[in-house]
């Protein structure tokens, strides 16, 4: 058993937009501040041992140029690298590309802040499910980062498939369903399109669609 409500609540969640050359793109953040420095954090976002161990096997050539693929997810190009600050690369799924930003910041108290990016164009997809839809997937894998670094643990195999369908999970996928509702209705958003938006992603993390 895990506290759901205090894991969603110590995420913080914001919705807002980017310029891109080819147009608008919206852009989904999710942070969290950690027990643990800059340099340790950096080695367990960065290491393939220990990505596995929290997130999915991931294989390639993980530094800047590189290519990598995370199993039965996501591959992508890395495209900067300096660490133990962040990383950014190209987010490849379902034939859309759209990218991740990851910065490190330490805090004044001797902790790091872990923030994450995830930028898309706007399309037919953002616009039927929202932010949640990468959101909830990437609250999933703090929750997996957050367990990782309190225990030092393989924690993939208790929190993988099996848990995400599990009463908690949903219960986990709920909440950030709604965190992630609350962040876009923050952004400008009309709520009646936000709400409709979020419904629909929450259905389908949860099997209720």
């Amino acid at each position: 058993m895990i506290d759901v409500t205090g894991h969603i609540n110590a995420v913080a969640r914001t919705v807002g937009e980017r310029v891109l050359e080819a147009g608008t793109a919206k852009t989904a953040v999710v942070s969290r501040v950690y027990d643990t420095d800059a340099e340790d954090l950096w080695d367990a976002v960065t290491d393939p041992e220990r990505i596995t161990r929290w997130f999915l096997p991931v294989s390639g050539d993980l530094r800047p140029g590189g290519r990598y693929h995370l199993e039965g997810n996501a591959s992508g190009t890395v495209e900067r690298c300096d660490p133990p600050k962040g990383f950014s690369a190209t987010w490849e799924f379902a034939g859309q590309t759209s990218w991740i930003e990851v910065r490190l910041t330490p805090e004044p108290d001797g902790r790091t802040r872990f923030e994450l990016e995830h930028i898309a164009h706007v399309s037919d997809h953002w616009v039927e499910f929202g932010p949640g839809a990468v959101g909830i997937g990437w609250d999933m894998g703090i929750l997996g980062l957050t367990l990782h670094l309190e225990t030092g643990g393989d924690i993939r195999a208790e929190f993988g498939q099996a848990w995400a369908m599990s009463d908690e999970g949903r219960e986990f996928a709920r909440q950030a369903g709604e965190a992630w509702f609350a962040a876009h209705v923050a952004s400008g958003v009309d709520e009646a399109a936000a709400r409709a938006a979020a419904d629909r992603t929450i259905a389908a993390y949860t099997g209720a669609g």
